[in-house]
């Protein structure tokens, strides 16, 4: 058994939406330090140009930066069609882009929420996850190989602690919580309509990331972890890796839950 060889992505083309985001940034200097080759994709195309020439310099591959609007289905078709006119291949899929919520969303009471915000978070969560492993699902088919990675959060599993967040508009909003718990089943659906083709798909469950948040708030959020505190923002890459990866090579359907603990207790 060669665990480096299992773990080489040289020469995969991944294809990682929301790159440009905190652990878009993460994923991609780990894929590529793996060998592989990243399409940044993300509507933030100028962040993506810069990610795309750090890793050439740094590890001899050929990333390839794209805008995308993950809302919108032309978006996405023009952009796996530019992907597979440069490449000829998808071999991976990471499905991390999120809608950005922030203090202002995240402070609107329930009661209050807005159905159109409702809607263009599940466009971004939910609905762009569906699109793009619709179309690169169907390419992976037909190359009979292929690993899909969805990215879910712990509070897709269980609810989160009202206690601890309070007035700080650090809490996620009910939409978050609902978009990351319906891709579960999403994953195992596909799992199961996929079988027998080589096409591999998984979710990938986080935990909350240290990110200059009030030391209060840390405080309160570390007491609820079996590790004692929150992530590091280069934690969630090693199991990445696996499931992007010939180690995982025997797993589908499933949901890699990394969380420091928090839904262990």
């Amino acid at each position: 058994m060669n665990v480096k060889k299992m773990n080489n992505l040289s020469e995969k083309v991944v294809f990682l939406t929301g790159a440009a985001g905190l652990l878009g940034t993460q994923y991609a200097t780990a894929l590529s330090s793996a060998g592989a080759n990243v399409v940044l994709a993300d509507i933030n195309y100028n962040k993506c140009k810069k990610i795309e020439k750090e890793l050439k310099e740094k590890n001899n591959v050929s990333p390839f930066s794209i805008k995308m609007d993950i809302s919108n289905k032309k978006s996405i078709d023009n952009a796996i069609a530019k992907v597979m006119k440069k490449y000829s291949t998808i071999d991976v899929l990471v499905n991390n882009a999120v809608f950005p919520e922030t203090q202002k969303e995240r402070s609107i009471q329930f009661e209050k929420f807005p159905l159109e915000l409702w809607n263009k978070i599940f466009a971004v969560n939910v609905t762009g996850v569906f699109l793009c492993n619709q179309k690169i699902g169907s390419i992976m088919v037909k190359q009979k190989k292929g690993s899909i990675i969805n990215i879910s959060s712990m509070y897709g599993i269980v609810a989160a602690d009202q206690r601890i967040y309070g007035n700080s508009g650090l809490n996620s909003t009910a939409a978050y919580a609902v978009t990351k718990s319906s891709l579960f089943n999403f994953t195992r659906y596909l799992a199961s309509y996929w079988r027998n083709t080589g096409v591999r798909i998984n979710t990938l469950t986080l935990g909350g990331v240290e990110n200059n948040q009030d030391p209060k708030f840390i405080q309160k959020y570390s007491e609820k972890t079996m590790i004692g505190r929150m992530a590091k923002k280069n934690e969630f890459t090693g199991a990445l890796i696996f499931l992007a990866s010939d180690a995982s090579s025997y797993m589908t359907g499933s949901n890699m839950v990394v969380d420091g603990g928090w839904t262990a207790w």
